[in-house]
């Protein structure tokens, strides 16, 4: 199956849809030349409007699986996933990451109001 972002006009993605590998070409063809036409089967017969952009389910590429919420950053070509917290901040592998790094051991929650783990 083919997976397929609807980005709105600040690249936020606003749904996934599916569609069957005939649909874009599968076995024969790859991305990208299976987003070409999984994007002129949405948009020819579909008549579904706006951006659509391929996304891998297994993240073989643009980092990662689309979901309604992610951003799609168009320079690195790939989708990045909400911001888990205010404080943390977007590495340079466009990861998520905590001001405080998080204790390898045992199981940790991230707690906002006081920017630290607490064991859980």
């Amino acid at each position: 199956m083919a997976h397929f972002a609807q980005l709105d006009d600040n690249n936020h993605v606003t749904q996934v849809i599916v569609l069957n590998n005939e649909t874009v070409g599968e076995p024969d063809l790859t991305y990208p030349a299976t987003e070409v036409m999984g994007q002129a089967f949405i948009m020819g017969t579909l008549k579904l409007s706006g951006l659509w952009k391929q996304t891998s389910y297994n993240g073989s590429f643009r980092k990662q699986y689309a979901g309604i919420g992610y951003t799609f950053d168009a320079d690195a070509d790939v989708f990045v996933a909400p911001q888990p917290f205010p404080s943390w901040s977007l590495d340079e592998n466009h990861d998520w990451q905590p001001p405080v790094p998080r204790p390898s051991d045992g199981t940790w929650i991230w707690n906002e109001s006081s920017l630290s783990w607490i064991e859980s």
